[in-house]
């Protein structure tokens, strides 16, 4: 299968102050929430000066792709300009028929890839006759790069703490009751299969797996332990050093400078303990060269770059309103 194009396909980011509030609308519309929750969410990207790391990351990211792939390379966001409708109908105009699409999220289930699934189908309803092919590509929670550059962060992360320091291992939490809702149980057994890869190649054979960010009312029940709470537990049980390690997302984005290298941060200097972050991709040439090797999977009909595990949990495939995810489409 051969492709016109690349299509980076992201979540999105305020790049102003006074684009906060409309797009923590855009991320929560339907979703009933309060205002003055969203008001305290915002005051997160106000500290940063109501600019989210995302978009630039993606953008430097983007240069590093198209320094390793032939075609060009073009980016579209959910929640915040570009949108990808606008990014799909650009194509069109530019005589794309059939392109590649890699999602910034490295896991299957709901929020983390059918959801891109209907980005993308939407964005093609939207460009109307003409718009291209879409075909979005695998996760790759277990590619080889993508497991060296978090083991290899982990390893710099602990040269600034003391030895002994505990591995924690942490991605965004999601409500028990989407937790099937693509799979069972998908998400989670795919980010517990990441972190016990990248703690292997790390040379740790024990370490933590939590959860975080969790948001919405306190009855509603989200994936557990929370990380702040299993933050007090490692202090009461005499930790006195934690390196974490933010598998589930693959740039500095908010979730990770404010709600890791703030709160969480803070939290443990209150708590005695020394804290290292590990860095996550971002643009590492090696993400870049991620993307390409993924691409000539599809292009190249051979079977995925993994690191091999008989465990090893299911690559997810959609077919939506004829936009393609590979492989194990059905």
């Amino acid at each position: 299968m051969e492709f016109d194009a690349l299509l980076l396909l992201s979540f999105g980011g305020p790049e102003a102050p006074e684009h906060v509030m409309p797009f923590l609308d855009n991320v929560t519309r339907g979703r009933g929430i309060p205002r003055e929750r969203l008001a305290s969410v915002a005051e997160h990207y106000l500290h940063f000066g109501g600019v989210s790391p995302i978009n630039g990351i993606n953008r430097e990211l983007i240069g590093a792709i198209e320094a390793e792939v032939d075609m060009p390379v073009y980016f579209g966001n959910r929640n915040w300009e570009p949108y990808v409708e606008d990014t799909v109908a650009a194509m069109r105009d530019n005589g794309i028929r059939r392109a590649a699409v890699f999602a910034t999220s490295a896991w299957g289930g709901y929020s983390s890839c059918m959801q891109y699934v209907e980005d993308i189908a939407r964005a093609r309803a939207a460009a109307g006759g003409g718009a291209p092919q879409l075909v979005k590509l695998r996760q790759y929670f277990d590619h080889p790069l993508f497991v060296e550059m978090f083991a290899e962060a982990v390893g710099a992360a602990a040269q600034t703490v003391p030895d002994g320091a505990r591995l924690v291992f942490t991605a965004h939490s999601i409500p028990l009751a989407a937790r099937n809702r693509c799979g069972a149980d998908l998400y989670s057994r795919q980010v517990a299969y990441a972190s016990r890869l990248v703690a292997t190649a790390a040379g740790y054979h024990d370490y933590d797996q939590v959860w975080q960010s969790r948001s919405g009312p306190p009855q509603v029940p989200w994936l557990e332990p929370d990380i702040g709470d299993h933050l007090t537990a490692l202090a009461d049980a005499g930790t006195e050093a934690v390196i974490v390690c933010p598998i589930g997302f693959v740039a500095d984005h908010i979730e990770v400078v404010w709600d890791l290298d703030n709160e969480l941060r803070q939290q443990a200097a209150e708590l005695g303990i020394a804290f290292a972050r590990a860095t996550t991709p971002n643009a590492d040439p090696r993400f870049a060269r991620l993307v390409a090797d993924l691409i000539d999977e599809v292009r190249d009909g051979r079977e995925p770059s993994r690191v091999p595990g008989s465990d090893a949990p299911p690559l997810q495939g959609f077919s939506v309103d004829g936009v393609v995810c590979t492989p194990n489409c059905g």
